[in-house]
């Protein structure tokens, strides 16, 4: 099969590296114009919205701030004029232990609700007006097609030290069956995947090892983000539409439901 998304325009959050560099290779791969976006590293967003070409390129925006994922969503409409495709794939992964002082747990949890689940709230948000504004227009059928990323945590929980991480993502599903269930020329599909080898990872493998990021997975590798590209572009390229509503678990059957 394959995903011609030529002439599209689509948004990845968190495109520098990890899940988000993987997806954003393979919809350019497709033909999508690609909004790169990043945190901190401008120099990585850039190199690879030029590799992508197909007139791709870089964002910054520091989610954690209120607003800034609409800002961010609106700074790409404003250069192609329009977004067909929104990836919500942004996120933090941050330890905070049940006994760690309550002002350091409160900062912990706050930073994890903004990245996590606000600013996917205002990427969905945008994306549904969107979406309305170009039907009022005399668009028909489906014209923005929104894809989140959560994880298996969402639905069978974390460790306790990560309570915050597993009650965003649980949020994320919530979110984007709501959205859905709004229609009006919007999509939306989640991605769960489980643990993946990733940047944001690295810090959990170094302390607790391969081994324990591993236990559970039938499989006998630990997912990579090339593994997890696949589908969120399939489930972005329209072929999957009837599908609306639901989330995709991509974690090595770690977690089964």
């Amino acid at each position: 099969m394959t995903l011609d998304l030529e002439g599209r325009v689509a948004l990845v959050t968190g495109a520098s590296r990890g899940i988000g560099r993987a997806i954003a290779v393979r919809l350019g791969t497709a033909g999508a114009t690609v909004g790169v976006h990043y945190g901190r590293n401008a120099e990585a967003a850039g190199t690879l919205a030029a590799d992508l070409r197909n007139g791709s390129r870089a964002f910054g925006a520091d989610l954690a701030a209120p607003g800034a994922a609409d800002a961010l969503f609106e700074a790409v409409k404003a250069v192609y004029g329009r977004v067909d495709v929104v990836i919500a794939n942004a996120g933090t992964f941050e330890e905070a232990p049940l006994d760690a002082p309550l002002d350091d747990w409160l900062a912990a949890w706050d930073r994890t609700m903004a990245v996590n689940l606000r600013s996917v709230a205002e990427l969905g948000r945008a994306a549904s007006r969107h979406a309305t504004e170009r039907r009022a227009a005399g668009e028909s059928g489906v014209s923005v097609r929104l894809v989140t990323v959560s994880s298996r945590a969402a639905f069978r929980g974390d460790d306790p030290e990560y309570l915050a991480y597993a009650a965003s993502k649980g949020g994320v599903v919530a979110l984007t069956k709501t959205l859905a269930r709004a229609g009006g020329g919007l999509v939306a599909f989640g991605v769960a995947p489980g643990f993946t080898r990733t940047d944001m990872a690295t810090p959990y493998i170094a302390q607790h090892g391969e081994a324990a990021a591993l236990r559970g997975a039938a499989l006998d590798r630990l997912t990579e983000p090339d593994d997890v590209a696949p589908t969120v572009v399939f489930l972005a390229s329209g072929l999957a539409d009837h599908a609306t509503g639901t989330t995709v678990d991509v974690n090595a059957a770690s977690y089964v439901r």
